[in-house]
């Protein structure tokens, strides 16, 4: 009951009308635009004509959780993700830096509000491919950000000791994700997202989830503080509605800092999920927060 209160209250925030136009943040060339006309206006002078908000997130991702940012045309993105073990291992792994789960992406939009990725990670080596498509942008005739995105997983690692108890089939090492992303710039320094989903693991293993929740449904909530012309403070949660009470799998979060660099972000964080695929830490994240991060650089 708690949790939906709280999904209520982002709601309504969300919903506030708010006119202000925000000064100019330079991370990258396509976020120095103060503010942008809709290029079907003829006229740039016409009183009538659509102003674009900034962008409510300077990242394609608020830590885990994808954000409504979308790379620009024609931009190519590496992105380097590090999950290291649990803090709670102390010294004997060096607070966990001596266990790493590493993720590479490239990322690259040959159309306008489109992009399209692959990747590599670790954990579990798990392929993924995904797609996010711009929706709607906040402006002084729309009070909301929106995108949809798409990505399909694909684990190579079914001949792991976890899977010795099952007939595996190809089907088996497929996993699924949709999201439609909803945020809002509320003023110059916060940020809002709503991140309903949908999750479909074509393999659970019982001993672990307790009952087969193949198909699962998800909220995540995400925000932005902007502390100071470089470096912001972002959190996200994602509550999982399918989770069995008993399952040894935990809602994921995530809280850190975003540090801009000319080209590069560096996103340092703080987490419970070793994954950084949609299906893996909104599932699959564990009890024990550890440190990680990603380093975002655009071509």
């Amino acid at each position: 009951m708690h949790f939906k209160r709280l999904t209520l209250f982002f709601c309504f925030v969300l919903s506030i009308n708010t006119s202000t136009i925000f000064s100019q943040d330079d991370l990258l060339n396509e976020l120095d635009d103060i503010v942008k006309k809709d290029k079907n206006s003829k006229d740039k002078n016409d009183e009538n004509s659509t102003q674009f908000e900034l962008p409510a997130f300077k990242t394609l991702k608020i830590g885990n959780l994808q954000s409504t940012k979308i790379a620009e045309k024609g931009d190519l993105y590496l992105i380097v993700s590090h999950r290291f073990g649990p803090l709670k291992d102390g010294l004997d792994t060096f607070l966990g830096l001596d266990l790493a789960n590493t993720k590479i992406e490239l990322l690259y939009s040959f159309f306008d509000g489109v992009q399209f990725s692959v990747s590599r990670e670790s954990f579990e080596k798990t392929v993924a491919f995904a797609s996010k498509v711009r929706v709607a942008r906040q402006s002084s005739s729309f009070p909301l950000n929106l995108a949809a995105y798409g990505t399909i997983n694909i684990n190579a690692e079914l001949n792991n000791s976890r899977f010795t108890n099952y007939r595996l089939k190809d089907a088996d090492r497929f996993s699924y994700a949709l999201q439609f992303l909803a945020s809002r710039r509320i003023s110059k320094n916060f940020s809002l997202e709503l991140a309903p989903t949908y999750v479909r693991e074509n393999l659970q293993i019982l001993e672990e989830t307790f009952e087969s929740n193949h198909n699962q449904f998800a909220m995540g909530i995400g925000g932005r503080l902007k502390l100071s012309k470089r470096i912001s403070f972002n959190a996200e949660y994602v509550h999982n509605f399918n989770r069995h009470p008993n399952s040894i799998y935990y809602n994921p979060y995530t809280f850190g800092v975003d540090i801009e660099t000319g080209g590069h972000v560096f996103q340092l964080l703080f987490t419970n999920a070793q994954s950084t695929n949609e299906p893996g830490f909104i599932s699959n994240a564990g009890g024990d927060i550890a440190f990680g991060f990603n380093i975002v650089r655009v071509f």
